[in-house]
């Protein structure tokens, strides 16, 4: 006998018998749901697939999908291929002022621009603009007046834009170029900063040519300054320069910020700089900044993007411990510098837990990495994607993760370095203070409240073990007799992390879209395989600008096998191929914004 569940395809002449219609009915509704699931799995497949921005600004799948025994989609993807977890956008070539940009393209591709722009970036490295964490202020501290020799070295350098934009200086060495747009659509911001970190005077023997030379050798352009960050700012003043020469005139007003104490407090210029566009435009009023970041990198014949959406916080803390002085030979138990060991060991004991939230940075990262990245291990590959909707998976790559490569633990938690110590002053006299700083980089999730909180809630103990009285942040927390431990913010410059840039639809698509566009319009680099990325980076300028905007990135049109040696030490150099092609970048950039809908 057949089975019952049959019966629904069994011919009975046009009739289904009575005692038989609950069965058969139900079957039917079965058949109907299965039918209808096929269709869903269908046509999610063809979504997740065929997804392209120009049709679907947004490609998700629900995360049962995701999660489900049926879920196929945990293999590694060609970057043409959007992924559920990591939303790619299609290149994106100027349409309005396409006949422009190919224009341009077809310039930056000379020999004379090539020339041109290492002219530019060699004549602005051999200004020695260097900032020292101990500069005074404006205007009391001369060390800082080489940047006029800069801005006179800038103006000999573009007449045009001298000409044509209204520039603004601002505590005297901050600039401002102020590009007025046709209609008022938000205003956006590129930035970049004009000091560089000094050059030790021990080292200069172990340079390969002059460190303020700005020598080109045929593939590199040396001296300090190169790579931070007087390239990204040269970049964009060509593009700048190139379209005022077509003629071109924005419909949104573009404003470039170039501070000049980057490299020690910021202070006194993006600090400055914050303060006068905020006074000028209002809070909220510009549709996105792009200041200098991470770059590109080639993973396996696939290019990867990162710029930076969000910041890490920033505490010194440092641990002050007083006590009686004396003569070394009738010593208490434990000193000062006895007693603040103690401290730092308490410390370095109780590391920062580190967490992998499916709301941040790292986890987004992560899902880029295990949807693009070809040597990414296939089965964290799976683990990753798992994880988006179930909460084991989550917990078990973390761990993974975190086993996996020490980088790691300083994406996903607060760090925690003793960095500086200093006590005693005589062998035979008891130490009155002794004190540590301890440098902490704060976990996008957590906060500098959270963190001092923990400091005190870890310490307190102690205090009150060894009778000290306890003076955390400026509140008396314990009382004792022996001596007294304080917990102060080093120098002042504790920073929250930064507020999370989104990367929906709107400024991150116009960015990633003109990555891309960029590589696919580049006669020597000419690829489709870029993927974009979001990451986490530590304190920039842009702290100073979180009022102007939601939408800040922190990226840098450059490999970074573009730099010789990196930055911030012996041998910076810049190679002069990727001149021309961080102008083009910014080129689309610019176009891409200026015609596009954002408010």
């Amino acid at each position: 006998m057949a089975p019952a569940h049959l019966d629904v395809c069994r011919p009975t002449n046009g009739r289904t018998p009575r005692k038989h219609w609950h069965e058969s009915g139900w079957s039917r509704l079965l058949l109907t749901f299965r039918v209808l699931m096929c269709i869903l799995v269908i046509i999610s497949l063809v979504f997740y697939t065929f997804c392209d921005s120009a049709f679907f600004p947004i490609c998700y799948l629900p995360r049962f999908w995701l999660a489900g025994h049926c879920n196929g989609l945990a293999e590694l993807l060609p970057p043409g291929v959007n992924s559920t977890t990591c939303p790619q956008w299609t290149a994106l070539h100027p349409t309005k002022y396409r006949g422009l940009s190919e224009d341009l393209d077809v310039a930056y591709n000379s020999e004379d621009f090539k020339q041109r722009a290492i002219q530019a970036l060699g004549d602005a490295v051999r200004v020695p603009t260097e900032s020292y964490d101990d500069n005074g202020p404006v205007g009391e501290d001369s060390r800082w007046d080489t940047f006029a020799e800069l801005h006179r070295v800038l103006e000999a350098s573009f007449p045009r834009i001298y000409e044509s934009l209204n520039v603004t200086k601002v505590n005297t060495y901050g600039l401002v170029f102020h590009w007025q747009g046709s209609t008022p659509a938000k205003p956006y911001i590129l930035a970049a900063h004009q000091d560089v970190v000094p050059v030790e005077e021990q080292t200069v023997e172990e340079w390969k040519h002059d460190p303020y030379s700005g020598y080109y050798d045929g593939t590199w352009i040396w001296g300090r300054g190169t790579c931070d960050d007087k390239g990204d700012l040269i970049r964009q003043l060509l593009a700048i320069d190139s379209l005022l020469k077509q003629g071109f005139s924005p419909a949104r007003t573009l404003i470039l910020s170039y501070g000049f104490d980057e490299e020690s407090k910021g202070i006194e210029g993006a600090g400055h700089l914050a303060r006068y566009l905020e006074e000028t435009y209002g809070r909220d009023s510009f549709a996105l900044l792009l200041d200098e970041g991470d770059l590109y990198t080639d993973m396996g014949g696939i290019v990867f993007a990162t710029p930076s959406t969000s910041e890490k916080g920033y505490l010194d803390v440092k641990i002050t411990v007083s006590t009686l002085g004396g003569h070394s030979s009738v010593p208490p138990s434990h000193t000062s510098i006895g007693l603040l060991s103690r401290f730092i060991a308490a410390v370095e004991d109780n590391p920062h837990q580190a967490s992998l939230s499916r709301r941040g940075t790292p986890f987004a990262t992560t899902q880029c990495l295990a949807a693009y990245d070809p040597a990414y291990p296939g089965d964290l590959r799976k683990l990753a994607r798992k994880a988006v909707a179930d909460d084991a998976a989550l917990k078990v790559l973390q761990e993974r993760l975190l086993a996996s490569d020490p980088l790691y633990k300083a994406m996903l938690g607060t760090t925690q370095a003793v960095d500086l110590v200093e006590g005693g002053v005589k062998v035979n006299a008891l130490p009155e203070r002794a004190s540590a700083v301890v440098n902490h980089r704060i976990a996008e999730h957590s906060s500098v409240a959270e963190l001092q909180q923990h400091v005190i809630d870890l310490l307190t103990p102690l205090a009150t073990k060894y009778d000290l009285a306890l003076v955390a942040f400026g509140s008396n927390v314990t009382r004792g007799g022996a001596g007294q431990v304080v917990l102060s913010d080093f120098l002042g410059t504790a920073l929250e992390p930064s507020p999370v840039t989104p990367t929906g639809y709107g400024p991150w698509a116009l960015l990633q879209g003109s990555i891309k566009a960029a590589f696919e319009s580049s006669p020597t680099r000419n690829s489709s395989k870029v993927v974009v990325v979001p990451s986490l980076s530590i304190v920039s300028d842009t702290q100073f600008y979180w009022n102007l905007t939601k939408h800040i990135f922190r990226f840098s049109p450059s490999f970074d096998t573009d730099r010789f040696n990196g930055e911030h030490t012996v041998n910076e150099a810049f190679r002069a191929d990727s001149l021309n092609e961080g102008v083009r970048f910014y080129t689309k950039f610019i176009l891409n914004v200026d015609e596009s809908d954002l408010p």
